[in-house]
């Protein structure tokens, strides 16, 4: 299974060839702050938790003006719980997460929520990759009834060699982008690290600096990885894709499965 998983990243990990010199691609003005939080939870403690998180946890961070993207049970590890919270800069960031963490609802639920994690310093800081690559206004809370089926969102994080504006970024964006959309898999968001310092130090973040993270739905797990095997075959795939995969890759990515949670915009 994991192996027909990384098909769908190796679309992305190529880079330009050895010697080439690459200008950096320029950052997006006052733009949006997407935190990336995956969580492991104490055995046992999933259903609680996500129940906690989106009766109090939902509402109360969008009356501060906080973006909840999406929250999510981890489709092959019932311990994690993986969400999606958009600022709409980075120092409306520091001023939101005060009021928030130093606010009346954590307040009253962190003795509650706080015993059932194990560990959520898991975090990436990251920006759109190039205006409007990010996720789109059409996210709202009012998509997000419980009765409506959801489809298996996935987020794949490429680990690579170079800092991902050095190119990469925009090969994934302008050439594989549109093969993954044409075989069937549309891609909702791309994201970058943010090159700003994390500005409200009592939540860490990860130091990663050479991702991409890209995400993507499907109707099922099994749908995802036909149209990602078949994508393999092409010669589009073979001809601009194939050659350059072991230059740019790091390390394998990480590849989360997400089944969206009754409370989810995202479904």
């Amino acid at each position: 299974m994991y192996e027909q998983l990384a098909i769908a990243a190796a679309l992305v990990l190529a880079t330009v060839p050895s010697g080439q010199v690459v200008s950096r691609d320029p950052p997006v003005a006052d733009h949006p702050v997407l935190e990336l939080r995956q969580y492991k939870l104490v055995s046992g403690a999933q259903d609680r938790f996500i129940s906690l998180f989106d009766k109090e946890f939902v509402k109360s961070q969008e009356a501060l003006g906080i973006r909840l993207i999406g929250q999510f049970h981890d489709h092959d590890r019932r311990d994690r719980f993986t969400w999606l919270r958009e600022f709409p800069n980075m120092t409306d960031r520091a001023r939101m997460l005060q009021s928030f963490y130093f606010g009346p609802v954590w307040a009253q639920f962190r003795g509650v929520a706080n015993p059932m994690l194990e560990d959520n310093d898991n975090v990436l800081l990251l920006r759109p990759a190039r205006e409007g690559s990010g996720f789109g206004p059409s996210v709202q809370r009012a998509t997000a009834a419980a009765t409506r089926k959801s489809e298996t969102y996935f987020a794949v994080i490429e680990y690579l060699w170079k800092d991902p504006n050095e190119g990469f970024s925009s090969f994934f964006l302008d050439r594989v982008r549109p093969l993954l959309e044409q075989a069937g898999l549309p891609v909702v968001g791309v994201y970058v690290p943010e090159e700003q310092p994390n500005n409200f130090p009592r939540l860490p973040v990860r130091p990663d600096k050479k991702v991409l993270v890209w995400f993507t739905k499907a109707q099922t797990p099994g749908e995802f990885e036909a149209i990602t095997s078949k994508l393999r075959t092409t010669a589009d795939w073979r001809a601009s894709i194939a050659a350059p995969l072991d230059n740019a890759e790091e390390r394998p990515p990480q590849i989360l499965r997400l089944d969206p949670t009754p409370g989810s915009a995202l479904r």
